[in-house]
């Protein structure tokens, strides 16, 4: 008789469901150590601009030609840019949690580490979208130039969520949040609403982290453990604080 293996993937089933649900909630801190610069770090200004000046709708109605410009030469900041051993700390975390990331970063610093579960609150730099619809989207690895269009007529732009846009994603990552088992926050001021908004959705006896090289104000959350790093250096602690927590 041949060697059965049919119960093989049950048992890979099985094993994922005794996973604990750890979230991940990252921001510009995680991105700023692969070289990708932060309108936090230049006090508001980014590459020389301001952020009403290429980051809003009223920005784009404005002077589309700059706004495209300027995520042009983000998208190749991007392509340059390499994961680092943070990233690639949260990937190997995979073989013991079910882990998702939330991530505020619109580059794919995650994936080309290999996290397999991640969700863009803010959208995505190698993306774009007719300016006439949410869901026409489609891939883009090079520049976007004005006059280029999309079937339905609509200016290609950027598939990124700018201030003052609502966030699609928001209900999906809330309802993440409010399932995790330990809830982990890397390198955001939590400033930027409603992404900011998420640790409060965590619930409320679970272990919570808080990892930033300056930390910021968070009210009301218990149960929290915060750790004054750079992402590498504080998910390295991080690790620690995990693994006490197993049985």
């Amino acid at each position: 008789m041949g060697k059965s293996i049919g119960n093989e993937p049950y048992k890979n089933l099985i094993k994922t469901v005794q996973k604990k649900k750890l979230v991940v909630f990252t921001g510009a801190g995680v991105s700023a150590e692969s070289g990708l610069k932060t309108f936090r770090d230049s006090d508001g200004l980014w590459n020389g601009f301001r952020i009403e000046d290429v980051a809003t709708p009223e920005a784009w109605h404005k002077d589309p030609k700059t706004v495209l410009d300027f995520y042009n030469q983000r998208r190749r900041d991007v392509a340059l840019a390499k994961p680092h051993e943070g990233h690639q700390a949260l990937v190997d975390w995979q073989e013991e949690y079910d882990i998702t990331i939330i991530t505020q970063n619109i580059d794919d610093l995650h994936e080309r580490a290999g996290s397999s579960k991640v969700l863009h609150l803010h959208g995505e730099i190698f993306k774009m979208r007719s300016e006439k619809n949410d869901e026409a989207c489609f891939e883009i690895k090079n520049d976007i130039h004005y006059g280029d269009k999309a079937a339905d007529g609509g200016q290609l732009r950027p598939h990124v969520v700018w201030f003052g846009e609502a966030v699609p994603m928001i209900a999906e990552a809330i309802r993440i949040t409010s399932l995790a088992e330990i809830f982990v926050v890397i390198g955001t001021s939590l400033v930027v609403y409603p992404a900011a908004s998420l640790v409060h959705h965590a619930l409320y006896g679970i272990p919570k982290f808080l990892v930033d090289k300056k930390i910021p104000y968070t009210p009301q959350m218990n149960n929290l453990v915060t750790i004054e790093q750079p992402a590498t250096k504080g998910i390295k602690i991080l690790k620690n604080y995990l693994d006490q927590l197993k049985p």
